[in-house]
């Protein structure tokens, strides 16, 4: 059983695992190293083991075809396989990967699913178990006493192993993914076999996997795959890319079921175990605690720090260990330098046990050609200083810069802007777009940018789309049209073409609104077709795209949107909030665009604010747009109210019409001393139940207008009462009496669907 064979059990992030490997290849000099990893993936090591290469890094599998699904083998600097493929490279050594091939591991149902299904079982519930027998808080501080403080190869490999084999023991059968255990370890004996039929003489290989596998691969002469199953094997086409990755990403707290929770923490261990000294890390760990601290305005003494070593070495002898355990660091860190309370150092401590650190690759490896073409721009474009972990802030300003001589460089804002719209669209997370609250500030633009290993992963799927951000973006949004339903739809996918820069996708979705612009009769989806063509050709110019194009289909959807108003405004009051909506938006693309039939647009306010046929909120609202263009004037308005506010007309209506002229121009109301006049008089000739009734409404007009507006109101009212205003403010704007709250709270029956 595994006669000759050298067998290496590891942890799949361990620095004592991987510094003490490299000693055990040392004695062993083997001429041939076996991995775990994907058989179909060797092709990456000589990537891998570049010198400009800068761990952490991950190998990314995916399917060639929707819907993409992926598998991800991420490495750092101080994981045993990453230092076992150096190694062999330094000494000129053959090395394999030795796992199921991606394409037969993406082909296979994912056993997390049935695992999520099944519940919470297997290796999990006998970590615990393991965890409470050896007196340890948690899986990660027993593996750093028992592996990680190991002080040779030989008392790494016999405290790897046997907890394998114990491990292996105990949850034998039980784990979802059991099936997918045996066929992988299966494998990897099939590929220990054909190394041997090769030539190799077993003492000459070494194998280096997980400890869980050491015992299922010992079998390897009796019960290895055949090469029919092997052929027999599902498999699916697959493309794979060496991504850089992340110290977040390898941690337990992102998810990663393989990993630590402290990879930045780890990579201390790793530091000290290459420079000898076994204390190194602990003095690193407090140390930049300390300095993380003291960088944010919280003082911690050299002193407090100096005991804080002190403590956890004493800590760590108190459980038989002479080298200080995180947890023992983590304790002596809240005690002494964050005085009793973990809150006051929590940052610090997230910031030393994970990091921000993030790995590398020369140019030019192993991308896909979006990869590339992503990478690529972020250089033309001068955004590489944006590729780290920590979230950043890009603003942009799109005019032409006059001060420089280049065309690129006079428009560097702008192209940036192309790009990163085209992330937007593509679903990249590396970007994030803000609006901006300068008022027509058209040409500004904000960002916010922070790369992940996410993002990698998405550009990856995105090259189903194109082998270009660009290709892939114009065949999003191209999906995006035939996808549409309505016309807002392919209208958003226009203003998205002209942010991306793409005149192409713009006439193609163009197209496609003309198609289905005669077959629209929603003045909701009128108005917000038309309010984001006019957008587009606002944007047009600081854009330098010609939008002319829009402007004959604009004319059109605004002309027929302003013959459709006042019908439209036939409605209830849950109707009226996306009609008033639906006007404002109308209104708004009227005064942008000069070109536009304007007499039809102030015809079709003032059939809607006269006529009392129509939902009486947004008749008022129609007066108030008036009043503020200036197309209705003094008389006219007073005509109005003293129609709309009449004895014969009932409350709810008259009160309804007075909350939509409200919507607008509120100073411009407060200033006319004649309108409170007549809301007074109005008010006086209702009866209580009238009242009541009219109430309703007035409540819901006066709710959000601010103190100062309630002041003003307060001054007209004292003025036509005969009172002290000071009196009548404090009044409206005072607390609510008992009694005018049992009133208010009658109102509810009055509350008519509104």
């Amino acid at each position: 059983m595994g006669a000759g064979i050298h067998f290496f059990g590891i942890r799949h992030l361990s620095p004592a695992g991987a510094y003490y490997l490299r000693q055990y290849l040392e004695e062993k000099k083997p001429r041939l190293v076996l991995v775990e990893g994907p058989s179909d993936l060797e092709d990456q090591i000589e990537n891998m083991t570049r010198s400009m290469t800068k761990p952490p890094i991950a190998i990314l599998a995916y399917t060639s075809e929707a819907p993409v699904r992926t598998v991800l083998y991420p490495f750092a600097e101080y994981s045993p396989e990453y230092q076992a493929l150096l190694w062999c490279h330094e000494h000129q050594v053959a090395c394999r990967f030795m796992d199921l091939p991606s394409e037969s591991i993406l082909a296979i149902p994912d056993p997390k699913e049935q695992e999520e299904e099944a519940g919470e079982e297997g290796r999990q519930s006998v970590y615990k178990g393991l965890d409470q027998a050896a007196g340890e808080d948690g899986y990660d501080t027993f593996w750093e006493r028992v592996m990680e403080h190991a002080d040779s190869a030989k008392g790494y490999q016999q405290g790897a192993n046997t907890f394998g084999a114990k491990l292996r023991e105990l949850t034998e059968g039980k784990e979802s993914d059991w099936t997918q255990i045996l066929l992988r370890e299966s494998c990897m004996r099939r590929q220990i076999r054909l190394a041997v039929q090769e030539g190799f003489l077993p003492e000459e290989i070494v194998v280096v996997t997980g400890a869980y596998h050491v015992e299922g691969l010992r079998s390897w002469q009796e019960e290895a795959m055949s090469e029919e199953e092997y052929a027999s094997l599902p498999r699916v086409e697959t493309n794979h890319t060496l991504m850089p990755y992340s110290y977040y990403r390898l941690s337990t707290r992102a998810g990663y079921g393989a990993g630590n929770k402290a990879p930045a923490y780890y990579a201390l261990l790793w530091e000290s175990l290459l420079q000898k000294e076994p204390l190194r890390a602990s003095y690193s760990y407090l140390s930049r605690i300390a300095g993380y601290q003291r960088e944010n305005g919280m003082p911690v003494s050299s002193a407090q720090t100096i005991e804080a070593v002190r403590l956890a070495v004493s800590l760590a002898a108190l459980r038989g260990s002479q080298v200080p355990s995180l947890r023992d660091l983590w304790d002596a860190a809240v005690t002494l330098l964050g005085e009793g309370t973990f809150s006051a150092i929590s940052l610090a401590v997230a910031d030393t046990e994970i990091g921000t650190a993030i790995g590398a690759l020369p140019e030019g490896v192993s991308r896909t050609s979006i990869q590339e073409d992503f990478y690529r721009q972020l250089k033309e474009w001068k955004l590489e200083k944006y590729r780290d972990l920590t979230a950043q802030d890009l603003s942009l300003d799109l005019r032409e810069n006059r001060n420089v001589k280049s065309e690129k460089a006079a428009y560097l804002d702008l192209y940036r802007s192309f790009f990163l719209h085209r992330l937007r669209i593509l679903k990249i997370s590396f970007v994030s777009w803000q609006q901006v609250k300068q008022e027509n500030a058209t040409w500004a633009e904000h960002w916010v940018v922070r790369w992940t290993p996410e993002a990698e992963i998405e550009l990856v799927e995105a090259a189903l789309k194109g082998d270009t951000i660009a290709q892939a973006a114009s065949f999003a949004m191209k999906e995006r049209v035939e996808k549409a339903a309505d016309m807002s739809g392919i209208a958003s996918v226009i203003e998205d073409a002209f942010l991306c820069g793409m005149a192409e996708a713009v006439r193609y979705a163009l197209t496609a609104l003309q198609a289905i612009a005669v077959d629209a009769v929603s003045l909701e989806e009128l108005a917000s077709t038309a309010f984001r063509l006019s957008v587009v050709i606002q944007y047009g110019t600081i854009r330098r795209l010609d939008a002319s194009p829009l402007t004959p289909i604009l004319k059109q959807l605004f002309y027929r949107a302003s013959l459709l108003l006042p019908g439209a405004c036939v409605c209830d009051d849950n109707g009226s909030k996306g009609m008033k909506g639906a006007m404002e938006r109308l209104n708004t693309v009227d005064l942008a665009h000069d070109f536009l039939d304007r007499e039809a647009w102030i015809g079709a306010l003032r059939e809607t604010a006269d006529r009392d046929d129509l939902n009486t909120k947004l008749s008022g609202y129609a007066a108030a747009i008036l009043l503020e263009r200036g197309e209705m004037d003094t008389e006219r308005l007073k005509l109005e109210v003293n129609r709309r506010l009449s004895k014969g007309i009932p409350a709810d209506l008259g009160a309804g019409w007075f909350e939509g002229l409200a919507m607008k121009n509120r100073y411009a109301l407060i200033a006319r001393l004649s309108l409170w006049e007549h809301l007074d008089e109005y008010l006086d000739t209702l009866d209580e139940e009238e009242f009541k009734r009219a109430l309703v409404f007035l409540r819901r007009a006066f709710a959000d207008f601010s103190p100062a507006e309630k002041d003003s109101i307060a001054e007209n009212l004292g003025e036509i009462w005969g009172l002290n205003v000071q009196q009548v403010s404090e009044t409206v704007n005072g607390p609510v009496s008992q009694e005018e709250q049992e009133l208010l709270a009658g109102l509810d029956d009055f509350d008519f669907d509104i």
